[in-house]
């Protein structure tokens, strides 16, 4: 990443820590979900590996949103904003319940400030739109979320960077809103998955462009 020209944001939805699966040992999982495969999912490779990798895509970016999951949201550099994505289906659980908001972490400034603000917070937009049921990843995330995300954080014909592309949500997100993206992933079968779906025609969302 530091060898990269600068981007104008970046949009990720790294590991959250939480233990999704452990390389070796086949960490405990709940209903059978699946696990990553090249790394432990934990707390200590959030601050070791995950937090020191979204610093560095910072540094050459105009502006950053992470989705950092609650548990270990705390790790992550103080945000200049925070939001949350409200999800009333969600059936995540944490130590007092079920998890309904997760956070929303905002560093640099909002594009179109001065001129049409947009929420920093929103509900809903889970979808059927990226086929999501059918894609081989632990946590991937709706793509009318992600494309909320997208069009909130950058202008049209910006670039957006995801560190931690997973099976390709942003990018794909990206395409359909006129952006262009880098995606990064250190796991093939997941590259794999985000070029089939770079491939689905583009879906017009009806977003506002400023």
């Amino acid at each position: 990443m530091p060898k990269l020209e600068p981007v104008d944001l970046v949009l990720t939805d790294p590991p959250y820590g939480v233990g999704l699966g452990e390389v070796e040992n086949g960490q405990a999982r709940e209903k059978g979900q699946m696990a990553y495969t090249k790394f432990s999912d934990t707390p200590e490779y959030i601050r070791n590996v995950v937090i020191p990798a979204f610093v560095i895509a910072r540094n050459i970016a105009k502006r950053s949103i992470v989705t950092p999951g609650n548990r270990n949201a705390w790790q992550y550099p103080s945000p200049d904003d925070v939001g949350v994505w409200y999800n009333p289906a969600g059936n995540g659980r944490g130590k007092w319940g079920f998890i309904l908001a997760h956070l929303i972490l905002y560093y640099g400034v909002d594009p179109r400030a001065g001129k049409t603000a947009m929420a920093s917070s929103t509900w809903g937009k889970s979808d059927s739109v990226s086929g999501i049921k059918n894609i081989s990843h632990p946590c991937p995330k709706p793509l009318l979320f992600t494309t909320w995300l997208a069009d909130k954080g950058s202008l049209c014909g910006e670039t957006i960077l995801d560190p931690f592309m997973g099976s390709g949500t942003t990018l794909r997100a990206a395409k359909d809103l006129g952006r262009k993206a880098i995606g990064i992933e250190i796991e093939e079968k997941y590259c794999e998955i985000a070029v089939k779906r770079l491939q689905q025609e583009v879906f017009n969302f009806n977003t506002k462009e400023s």
